[in-house]
C-alpha cells in the first residue's frame, strides 16, 4: 500500500466533516506541502476524533505551530468550498 493509499485510509473519521476535510488537504495540499506540514498531518490523524473536530472549528488551539497553522489552513480550505 502507497504512503498516500494508507493517509486516504486513515482520513477516514467517525464524522463525515473530518473525513472531507482531511481528504480535501491530503488531495489538493499534501503533496507540496514542507516535510515539516506532512509530519504535523500525520500527527492530526493520530488525534482523536472529538479533539480534531474541536481544533479543525477553531474551539481549541494546539501548542504546536505546525498543527495550528495545518488546523487554520483546512478551515479556511473548507470555507471556500
Amino acid at each position: 500500500m502507497s504512503e498516500k493509499s494508507r493517509l486516504r485510509w486513515l482520513c477516514r473519521r467517525g464524522m463525515k466533516e473530518l473525513d472531507v476535510i482531511m481528504t480535501t488537504y491530503l488531495e489538493s495540499n499534501y503533496a507540496i506541502a514542507s516535510e515539516a506540514e506532512k509530519a504535523g498531518f500525520k500527527e492530526l490523524l493520530e488525534m482523536p476524533d472529538p479533539d480534531l473536530y474541536a481544533l479543525l472549528l477553531g474551539k481549541q488551539t494546539s501548542s504546536n505551530q505546525i498543527i495550528d497553522y495545518l488546523a487554520r489552513s483546512m478551515r479556511s480550505m473548507a470555507s471556500r468550498s
